[in-house]
């Protein structure tokens, strides 16, 4: 018996798409407690299923989007691993509790798009590790994940500030995975302000990471600060690639915390020597001008702050944009287009996926790309289908098939972007 996709059971039933669901909710005011024990089910995603099983017309955008690319040097270098607990994770208790119902909408979403059912903290944590990898293997079995370890927020001196971190996934559990998984790597997190910063950065290097993975905004990390002049030069003699937030992070409301995704921040490490990938080619949000006289300063978007960098000869080698979350419908827009334009950056650019937020269907809409002209409208049912069978499969389908169209002719991005190992080559 053919399998039954879930959107051909919501057709059979008459039940709605799961975007009007969620557009219903909001319109009809069930409020965020409603929305809160309705959504995370209506978005908890079917099996996995391998390319074999797909359509020929998605198996044919599978098999164009591969047909240039060296699989074995595709990486997505940007998945995040999380738990409820269990290998020394950790969730900020406000994201499970119902005083914060945004808070805890937003987590149970991310937890629902991960196929996570279980409460109990080991077989949550298991639930999710086991269908990454399954994802994984099914979209390119010859590719590599990075999984991201995730450090605490900390204060001036270097202590832990539990409540002013959004979670915690550690070294060890990232190490682990990989040592266990060939198709993972390790991407190591370590706040540079904690006294024994260096420490930490040489066990995880020893222990097989490759990467350094920050978010300044939610960690209380300045990259500009002299302090950490002693790690990036431990990074270098490592040759660890430091993969860092830029721009706005909207999970963090301060105002004083968001200055830390400045990219012009990122000045400090690159001119010491340190390679550096900037998450979401710092895509949305405004920064100061940190390149002015003080008393000259105003706000640009801090994507131009972003392209002025990687504009600069002398960083050519050494800071890389990733174009994780772009596709996302509150990110789409002027740097999206901009990126496919510029063919010459196309080197500098590496993919990731920032799963699971590729996995949450209100999140990624192929209609509003077609509207916006960087697909054609056939391609919708197809990616659609992807999407359905293998959300990093689609993530990385749905950027091959980008394009604009100016001048005569479909500006995409260019093979290379997608082939992230040359970056973290030592």
């Amino acid at each position: 018996m053919p399998r039954i996709q879930p959107s051909e059971r919501r057709r059979r039933l008459r039940l709605p798409s799961r975007r009007t669901v969620l557009g219903g909710a909001a319109l009809g005011g069930l409020g965020l407690v409603g929305l809160r024990c309705a959504l995370p089910r209506w978005l908890r995603p079917g099996p996995v299923r391998t390319v074999d099983e797909l359509s020929n017309a998605a198996r044919a955008l599978v098999d164009e989007a591969f047909a240039d690319l060296d699989r074995a040097a595709v990486w997505d270098v940007h998945a995040h691993l999380v738990g409820l607990g269990a290998g020394g994770t950790w969730v900020n208790p406000r994201m499970r509790s119902h005083l914060y119902p945004v808070e805890r909408l937003r987590f149970d979403v991310y937890l629902a798009a991960s196929g996570v059912t279980a409460t109990d903290p080991e077989r949550a944590g298991e639930q999710y590790l086991a269908r990454l990898l399954a994802l994984g293997r099914a979209a390119n079995p010859d590719g590599k994940l990075v999984l991201l370890a995730f450090d605490y927020n900390c204060d001036e001196d270097g202590e832990v500030r539990r409540a002013a971190s959004p979670f915690h996934t550690p070294n060890e559990l990232v190490l682990r995975v990989a040592r266990e998984h060939p198709e993972v790597l390790a991407c190591a997190s370590v706040h540079p302000y904690r006294p024994d910063a260096l420490a930490r950065l040489d066990a995880a290097a020893e222990a097989g990471a490759i990467a350094v993975k920050w978010l300044p905004n939610a960690m209380g990390i300045d990259p500009a600060d002299a302090r950490c002049d002693a790690f990036y030069a431990r990074m270098i003699e490592r040759g660890l690639v430091l993969l860092t937030h830029t721009g706005l992070e909207q999970a963090v409301h301060a105002e004083e915390a968001q200055r830390l995704g400045n990219p012009l921040r990122l000045r400090r490490p690159l001119d010491a020597g340190v390679r550096v990938v900037a998450a979401h080619c710092a895509s949305t949000g405004v920064d100061l001008d940190l390149d002015r006289p003080e008393h000259e300063r105003a706000e640009r978007e801090s994507f131009d702050l972003l392209m002025r960098l990687m504009h600069e000869p002398r960083y050519e080698g050494r800071l890389f944009g990733e174009i994780s979350a772009l596709t996302l419908v509150n990110r789409r827009g002027r740097p999206l287009v901009e990126l496919l334009k510029a063919e010459a950056l196309h080197p500098r650019l590496v993919n990731g996926s920032d799963y699971p937020l590729p996995a949450i269907d209100p999140m990624i809409s192929t209609r509003v790309l077609v509207h916006d002209g960087l697909l054609d409208a056939e391609e919708r049912a197809p990616l659609n289908e992807l999407f359905e069978a293998n959300p990093l499969l689609f993530d990385l389908v749905l950027k091959r098939r980008l394009r604009v169209l100016e001048g005569g002719r479909a500006y995409r991005f260019l093979p290379i972007v997608f082939e992230s190992a040359r970056v973290f080559a030592p």
